[in-house]
């Protein structure tokens, strides 16, 4: 009989504790503690400190670690290298390197194991993975690094993606040892086409460089395959570059960090995809009037959101600015739509909502109330990351006197945070551990130049299979059967409810955020079956409907009171436009207008969401 696995470690438990020397100041000795959310700095000499002076670094902050090694081969000291990404002053995100220096044995042999001993465990941490309780701390612990394909719209957030991505992105998934290929799509659906013919078992997840717009291709792409029963368990991923970041701003909440927009966002989700990680993920089959069936992980929105939506493309240039833009126009030309809509209760019935989330609900719907948060491509073309000019430097620490460049051992080109306290002109620099077994994908092995040796830890083949046209899934549509749904145009069977009047929108909602600052379902999670129905009746002010969306920044629109706001938690629901012409959106892209239907089925997606926060903000 195995043995029970290990308690969880309390918060502030010591793991690991020593004495290092520091780079590139000399003189200075710190006192380092590992607890399992920190690692605690205390200066010794030459004046110790009670309190000193960022002498806390927060795992959630880091992105991860390495061992340099001086090329002066009379220095047997080996280097223990921290990247962090700590909010300044006005809460924006700033890279900075910790560099410590295990000197404490005479060889370089012993302070290399020392140094190795804590950046295995610092590593478990982030990743994690269980230390063992009394065993030694070995490299020996650490599996192989994940192997991501990374898929970038250049064309997201105004163009800015793929500089983003080059900036940020690719710096901290290198310093993370993470093993990833970069693919650069070229038209809509390309991504689909991608992973249509993608050797999935190469693959440890699949992450999107955009907006939502290019994950809903990756979906529906899994679920257009033969195999899509095992394909859509394929973890996917999202790092906001786009417009429209919601299940990003989702993910960034999930991970206890503050809201955020922007870079900060982007900076915060990579974080969270560098500690690894992964939820399942509801995803919602909807079929449309003619029959055809898509899959969405976000919403579908029918009226004022939709409108807002689609009409906010001509305002593209203007980034995320373009949805208010377009909300202010929606405002001044307010419409109210005539429809029905029907929906399939929830069957159990969650606990009542906090005060804060009250929740206005439909006469026939009154005991259903959400429960609250828990505290807390054509033939495609495949361009990967090492045929594109991408001069990111190797890690390299020189001093001043040195006849080399100052220090770039960040991969996104600036010097580490301590370059303003270097030691004397005798100083040597460092480089990468040569003795060290670096792991494919570790920052030394995972930079990626056309100039350079070597590229990025790829996979034996290019994991792409050459694309097929024509094949079943056309005819045989992938995906689960939707039990739950009679054919559209049908009569519903007993247990639904059935609303019908004048609507200013309706809205179906998978996880909590509409937008990466919109928090429509606050109470809403990845993986709790359902879909989550809000709708605002006919009758509604425009002042009213802009108190409401102000309110939904911070998720308490529906504690406003408001009579024409409604919601219900359902498994399923049908929707049928009574007016003429509108618009209906699916994860924010436009789909044939008409009478459609929807089905939840719960944790079909995987998502990588990095580790959960502890209480839905950081401290």
């Amino acid at each position: 009989m195995a043995p029970p696995p290990p308690p969880p470690l309390a918060a502030s438990t010591p793991l690991l504790h020593g004495e290092f020397g520091s780079y590139p100041a000399r003189g200075l000795r710190f006192a380092l503690t590992l607890t399992p959310q920190a690692l605690h700095i205390q200066k010794l000499r030459p004046k110790p400190e009670a309190r000193p002076r960022g002498g806390l670094v927060l795992l959630a902050e880091v992105s991860g670690c390495c061992i340099l090694r001086s090329r002066s081969p009379s220095d047997s000291a080996a280097y223990f290298c921290i990247y962090t990404y700590p909010r300044g002053r006005r809460r924006s995100r700033r890279r900075a390197t910790r560099i410590f220096q295990a000197d404490g044995a005479a060889t370089y042999e012993e302070n290399r194991a020392e140094a190795q001993r804590w950046a295995t465990a610092l590593t478990c941490l982030l990743r994690g993975l269980p230390l063992p309780g009394d065993g030694e701390i070995t490299s020996q612990l650490l599996p192989r690094p994940p192997r991501l394909l990374l898929l970038v719209n250049p064309f997201g957030g105004r163009g800015l993606a793929w500089q983003w991505c080059k900036n940020h992105v690719l710096p901290m998934i290198s310093e993370a040892g993470l093993s990833f290929n970069l693919i650069q799509t070229e038209r809509q659906n390309h991504a689909r086409e991608l992973v249509q013919g993608l050797s999935l078992s190469e693959w440890d997840g699949i992450v999107t460089v955009s907006g939502d717009g290019l994950l809903y291709e990756v979906l529906n792409g899994l679920l257009d395959r033969p195999d899509w029963e095992e394909a859509v368990k394929t973890p996917v991923g999202i790092l906001p570059c786009g417009s429209g970041n919601a299940l990003a701003g989702a993910v960034n909440q999930h991970g206890g960090f503050e809201p955020a927009l922007g870079i900060d966002l982007l900076l915060n989700c990579s974080l969270l995809l560098c500690r690894g990680g992964s939820h399942p993920m509801d995803l919602l089959s909807v079929t449309l009037a003619s029959g055809s069936r898509c899959f969405s992980f976000l919403s579908v929105a029918w009226g004022f959101v939709s409108d807002v939506d689609i009409q906010s493309e001509r305002f593209r240039a203007l980034g995320s600015a373009r949805f208010t833009l377009s909300t202010v126009l929606g405002l001044a030309t307010l419409h109210t739509y005539r429809g029905r809509l029907s929906y399939l209760p929830a069957a159990m019935e969650p606990a009542s909502p906090t005060p804060a989330h009250g929740l206005p609900r439909a006469k026939s719907e009154l005991t259903l109330a959400p429960a609250p948060a828990p505290p807390v491509a054509h033939s495609p073309l495949h361009r990967s990351v090492s045929d594109l000019p991408l001069p990111l430097p190797q890690p390299a620490l020189t001093s001043p006197g040195s006849p080399e460049p100052l220090p770039i051992l960040s991969l996104n080109g600036g010097g580490p945070e301590l370059a303003g306290d270097w030691g004397g002109a005798g100083d040597a620099p460092l480089s990468p551990d040569p003795l060290l077994p670096s792991p494919p994908g570790s920052p030394r092995a995972a930079l990626l130049s056309p100039t350079t040796e070597g590229g990025p830890e790829t996979p034996a083949s290019s994991g792409l299979l050459p694309p097929t046209y024509g094949d079943p899934v056309a005819i045989f549509p992938g995906g689960p059967l939707d039990h739950l749904l009679p054919p559209l145009g049908t009569p519903l069977p007993p247990g639904w409810v059935t609303l019908e009047g004048d609507f200013v929108l309706i809205l179906a909602i998978s996880p909590s955020h509409l937008g990466a600052d919109l928090v429509a379902a606050p109470h809403a999670r990845f993986d709790d079956g359902l879909v989550h129905l809000c709708w605002v009746r006919g009758g509604i002010s425009r002042a009213a409907l802009l108190r409401l969306f102000l309110a939904m920044e911070h998720g308490t629109h529906f504690s406003l009171g408001c009579p024409q706001l409604c919601y219900a938690a359902a498994r399923a629901f049908r929707l049928e436009p009574l007016t003429p012409r509108g618009i209906i959106t699916v994860d924010g892209e436009q789909v044939e207008y008409g009478p459609l239907q929807a089905q939840v089925h719960p944790g079909l997606g995987t998502l990588l969401t990095g580790p959960p926060g502890h209480s839905g903000r950081e401290s």
